[in-house]
């Protein structure tokens, strides 16, 4: 932590699971847990140590002059092994968490950071960018035998705000800061950056520039593009930096060849990104619908507004029911409207009369557009609760996939049935027990929405990364025939890789690979991901 910042409590992050060490569920939880879903294990497999892992000694050493920089200690190799998906937890918790890396190195200034991947261009070792490892798509962790060993690269210890232009409400950081350090270094200036991914305790701006990470907010600005103004790239072939500016026309934006590309042509090491003043009014309110039709074309109506909601998740019966939103089957709207200049209960009035000609029914607390909603009380605390407790179903067997897309409005009434019968007869024969299937809108457009599906089913003992792999084999299908992204806001890494290569076009991949060619000519950067070698 850069000096001058106030301290955090100490806490203890999971090396196997998501989040805090002391966070997840115990036991007996876990086994309540696993009594609701058929065909899960009578008692929960134990949390794994890193003491049982077979973690040999690294292939290769650093010259004395980076050694420094670099650890060979089981316990943070075994940290940066792989992201926090459901494939990465059930690994962990069956002893096989896959290619551990050699050496973690942090580095502490750019400098450092090119002379790390100098070297490890000359000793044919793989360097997989970390960011606060999140990665819920394999993005983090190497898959192959091309190369000699791996390094994992951790910016962690660069995390300093460089610069904060107060009067153009922008700033210069470095690329390894979390968020809460983040919000805290602008906090003292009246000034936030507003990006709040589910990840943003454990997630970097790195990470969050390098995968394109979406925001929670739901509609405006909420991609991290957009709070880009320019970035500095250190890659195998030299450093690189664009010039901060509010817009320019000049040629393809060389920050959107960065952008999302995912430590696969450079490493991110500092950007300057656009901050905004902190929200004073806030207001929100919960509406319930009989159907999700009528929901749809509410959400629709109020994104095709003016009125920008932050807060504009549309959770389907099932999500409401499993957040505590609602217990009579009802779909549940979440509305909630933010501003730093003036009041916002008659945006949200607004919407809400928008949501109500649909058939919308308006929770007690919508007239006063208070906090105290209790579905929103209950979505809020069940979307920051719910990583951990995928994480103890996965302990009692349980299959606990999520994945997200975007489409055009036309499509999306029959994106999600078909996601819902296809992928849920998919489970049902995979694990022979029904699934529970669920959908939420967490992002929407004026032209369109995304989707998020959760897809809760009994696994097979010992064997769920083989169901596991059946179903996202089902949903890349189902999102690949309606033309629905493979990806929203998790980014490609390596488990989306085969939907994306469909997705992307084909010209488009020839000059994508051209760049990977130049930038990195001996292949050495996040093998696997994106785009070959």
């Amino acid at each position: 932590m850069t000096a001058g910042a106030a301290p955090r409590p100490s806490r203890t992050r999971s090396w196997w699971g998501w989040g805090w060490a002391d966070a997840h569920p115990d036991d007996a939880e876990c086994t309540a847990m696993g009594a609701l879903v058929p065909g899960t294990l009578a008692r929960p497999l134990p949390q794994p140590e890193v003491a049982d892992l077979r973690i040999g000694r690294p292939a290769v050493e650093p010259p004395g002059s980076l050694a420094p920089l670099v650890t060979a200690d089981p316990g943070p190799r075994a940290a940066h092994a792989m992201g926090k998906a459901y494939r990465d937890v059930v690994r962990a918790l069956r002893g096989r968490p896959g290619r551990i890396p050699d050496l973690v190195a942090f580095p502490r200034r750019d400098r450092d950071v090119a002379e790390l991947l100098e070297w490890a261009g000359e000793q044919r070792v793989a360097v997989v960018p970390y960011g606060g490892g999140s990665s819920v798509v394999g993005g983090v962790e190497y898959r192959g035998d091309e190369h000699r060993a791996v390094l994992s690269l951790d910016l962690t210890a660069m995390d300093r705000v460089l610069e904060v232009d107060a009067d153009g409400r922008a700033a210069l950081v470095q690329a390894g800061i979390l968020g809460p350090d983040l919000e805290d270094r602008v906090r003292p200036h009246g000034l936030t950056l507003r990006h709040f991914p589910q990840s943003f305790e454990f997630s970097t701006l790195g990470g969050w520039l390098a995968t394109r990470a979406g925001g929670h907010y739901a509609t405006g600005r909420t991609r991290i593009d957009e709070f880009t103004q320019a970035l500095r790239v250190v890659t195998p072939a030299g450093t690189d930096e664009s010039w901060r500016l509010p817009s320019s026309g000049a040629g393809p934006s060389p920050d959107r060849l960065f952008l999302g590309s995912e430590g696969a042509l450079g490493v991110i090491t500092r950007a300057w990104i656009r901050l905004q003043e902190r929200p004073r009014h806030k207001a929100s309110a919960s509406v319930a619908f009989t159907g999700l039709d009528a929901a749809l074309r509410a959400v629709r109506d109020i994104a095709q507004s003016d009125l920008l909601p932050a807060n504009c998740r549309l959770l389907d019966a099932g999500e409401a029911a499993l957040a505590g939103a609602s217990a009579d089957g009802s779909a549940v709207l979440v509305l909630g409207f933010e501003s730093a200049t003036a009041p916002v209960e008659d945006r949200l009035a607004l919407a809400v009369d928008l949501a109500r000609a649909h058939g919308g029914r308006p929770g007690p607390e919508a007239a006063s557009g208070t906090a105290d909603d209790g579905a929103v009380r209950a979505w809020r605390s069940a979307f920051l609760r719910m990583p951990y407790l995928r994480d103890g179903l996965a302990r009692m067997g349980a299959v606990v996939e999520t994945f997200e897309t975007a489409a055009t409005w036309d499509r999306i009434p029959a994106l999600i049935a078909d996601v819902r019968s296809e992928l849920g007869a998919a489970a049902s024969r995979a694990t022979g027990h029904p699934a529970l299937i669920n959908c939420r809108l967490t992002h929407v457009y004026p032209d369109g929405a995304a989707p998020y599906f959760t897809v809760i089913a009994g696994g097979r003992p010992g064997d769920e990364l083989a169901v596991w792999d059946e179903l996202k084999a089902v949903a890349a299908d189902v999102l690949h025939r309606h033309r629905a992204t493979i990806t929203h806001h998790h980014a490609v890494g390596r488990d989306h890789r085969p939907a994306y290569d469909r997705q992307r076009p084909q010209h488009f991949a020839l000059a994508l690979g051209a760049a990977k060619r130049a930038l990195d000519p001996h292949g050495i950067l996040n093998p696997g991901v994106l785009v070959d070698g």
